[in-house]
């Protein structure tokens, strides 16, 4: 039963790496990594009851020293799901051509 209790607080992931929310701000990737990327919520519309971002600013960004990252590169897609992508991709593109 423990066992199975730690692995319910893993967090969520996308694609095997972990999502981080803080705000409107989400961060996906492996803090280890020497990249990662931010996703910034610029714009939000309600649907029923429930909240649906509309506007999302994508960074991938340096992450090799905390406080000091260097955006290197950035855009903005229409809802969540395809700002997810785009950054996976990148994130997938820049870790493979270290």
């Amino acid at each position: 039963m423990a066992a199975k209790k730690q692995e319910n607080q893993q967090g969520l992931t996308y694609k095997g790496k972990p999502l981080l929310r803080r705000g409107n701000l989400i961060y996906y990737g492996n803090p280890d990594d020497k990249y990662i990327v931010m996703l910034t919520v610029q714009e939000s519309t309600t649907i029923l009851t429930l909240e649906v971002s509309s506007s999302v600013l994508v960074h991938l960004q340096t992450n090799d020293v905390p406080g000091r990252e260097r955006v290197i590169k950035k855009a903005e897609r229409d809802g969540l799901y395809s700002a997810l992508d785009l950054g996976e991709f990148w994130l997938e593109e820049a870790l493979t051509s270290q």
